[in-house]
């Protein structure tokens, strides 16, 4: 793969960050508008979770064919692509008439960020692959995600309260101009690989994990026995199945599966995937609970976010690099793990009648410097696991796998607390609590599962390394992930 190099590798690290801050920000920032939104364009109670939906679905399921046609084609122009797509799915959502039109609007935003994520990924490893900079680019671009995650709590309730919520979605589009403006200049020009594009791996592979995030999206709604969830569900397995046996046979595979030969990219991933499933959910329950609890507005709920905020932005950028450096990989996955499951144990014990600097400030920075320690190593570790010419494959699937598990680990910990406040009585900030609890507990089991995987690799891996006398035949700093 050929490249020329920027000449301000600075700025295109912004823009890799800003990527990533868009992706997570488009996420967040229609909270605060969905009432208005549903009373413009007719939706429906049930209809509503569509405008969060049709993006998470457009986006998980796209994310592979997204990695694969950035190294056919050249992250930079794919990353273009991406940005001319989502700017016109925000142009599509901000000036839709009738629900049907937010929602394609809605799957056209998706659609643009599974082009811009895994091509941003490839982008920085071109930039910083092999370079001791290459743990600090990841640290400032995985920070961008929880940055993006509060700036767009605010700027939701900023944007409703000051114009109108289209304005949430317009909000993208001048962002987009700029970043589309400073590319040329900022990021390297990388040649495509040779080849075709995998059409029948591409279609089973999108329409399956779309699938399948759908039904599991939609279980907490219509019920995990319904015929609606369970058909999803097995007819995305299905086609995944399918999937898997086209690339196995198929000379130019969309997913080479020789991939995972090397243990570091399957572990690494379970480790992504497993974090996005402890980690969204904690978030979107914290805000539940601040807000319909504790009694704080979107902006005091935002504000209560930013000390968590701050410290994974200072964890990744300033601390995770310097102990990844000292001690590798394996203790930092591991601690991060722990902290984290502790972090969400304390606030499982949340009460109805709490304070925020009771239950809610001291168990959130721990879970979030939990959340640093195991981020950067993990994702850094998908990505340079692959081959150069398979970076943008390695970073869609590294991406969908923490967007799969968000989806499920969010759908699962919904039903978990529906579950346990119906199970509950008394007043409702107490009914309430006892299913926000529940959801932090579930969550905190997830970080553990993660915690003893992470240890078990570790372990699977020494013994690999350890020759019949019971001496070390290697280095074991770093785990496969």
């Amino acid at each position: 793969m050929s490249t020329t190099a920027p000449p301000r590798r600075g700025l295109g690290l912004a823009l890799i960050a800003a990527a990533q801050f868009v992706v997570i920000m488009d996420t967040s920032i229609i909270g605060v508008a969905l009432p208005d939104i549903a009373r413009d364009l007719g939706f429906t109670p049930e209809s509503l979770s569509w405008v969060f939906n049709a993006y998470v679905i457009a986006f998980g399921g796209l994310l592979l064919l997204g990695g694969r046609l950035a190294d056919l084609l050249g992250a930079r122009r794919v990353f273009t692509a991406g940005w001319v797509v989502l700017g016109a799915g925000s142009l599509l959502a901000g000036a839709a008439g009738d629900a049907w039109a937010e929602i394609l609007g809605r799957a056209v935003q998706g659609a643009g960020a599974a082009l811009i994520a895994p091509a941003a990924l490839s982008l920085l490893m071109a930039l910083f692959g092999g370079t001791p900079e290459l743990p600090k680019a990841f640290a400032v671009y995985g920070a961008a995600a929880p940055i993006g995650g509060t700036v767009g709590v605010f700027l939701g309730g900023v944007l409703t309260e000051a114009a109108s919520w289209p304005w949430v979605f317009y909000v993208t589009i001048p962002i987009a101009a700029l970043v589309l403006a400073l590319t040329p200049a900022a990021l390297p020009r990388l040649a495509g690989s040779r080849g075709r594009l995998d059409l029948g791996g591409a279609l089973t592979a999108t329409a399956g994990l779309g699938l399948l995030v759908w039904g599991i999206v939609r279980a907490p709604e219509v019920g995990w026995g319904s015929a609606e969830t369970i058909g999803g569900i097995a007819v995305g397995a299905v086609l995944l199945a399918a999937f898997l046996l086209i690339q196995a046979r198929s000379r130019q595979p969309l997913l080479r599966l020789g991939l995972f030969r090397a243990p570091s990219l399957g572990a690494a991933n379970l480790a992504q995937l497993l974090l996005g499933a402890a980690w969204v959910p904690m978030w979107f329950f914290l805000n539940l609970y601040l807000q319909h609890v504790l009694g704080a507005g979107a902006f005091a709920a935002g504000a209560a976010l930013l000390p968590m905020t701050a410290l994974i932005v200072l964890g990744m950028t300033l601390v995770a690099p310097r102990l990844l450096a000292r001690f590798g990989t394996a203790p930092l996955v591991v601690t991060g793990f722990v902290l984290l499951a502790a972090g969400l144990g304390w606030l499982a014990l949340a009460r109805p009648d709490g304070t925020y600097l009771a239950d809610v400030l001291p168990a959130s920075l721990v879970a979030a410097a939990g959340m640093a320690l195991a981020f950067v190593p993990s994702l850094g570790t998908a990505i340079s696991a692959a081959p150069p010419a398979e970076a943008g494959v390695a970073s869609g699937l590294v991406n969908t796998s923490y967007q799969v598990g968000s989806a499920v680990g969010l759908a699962v910990l919904t039903a978990v607390s529906a579950g346990a406040a119906a199970g509950s009585t008394g007043p409702e900030a107490s009914v309430l609590t006892s299913g926000y609890t529940a959801a932090f507990a579930g969550a905190a089991v997830v970080a553990l599962v993660g915690a003893v995987a992470a240890l078990a690799l570790v372990r699977r891996r020494q013994s690999a390394a350890t020759d019949p006398a019971g001496e070390r035949v290697g280095d074991e700093e770093r785990m496969p992930s």
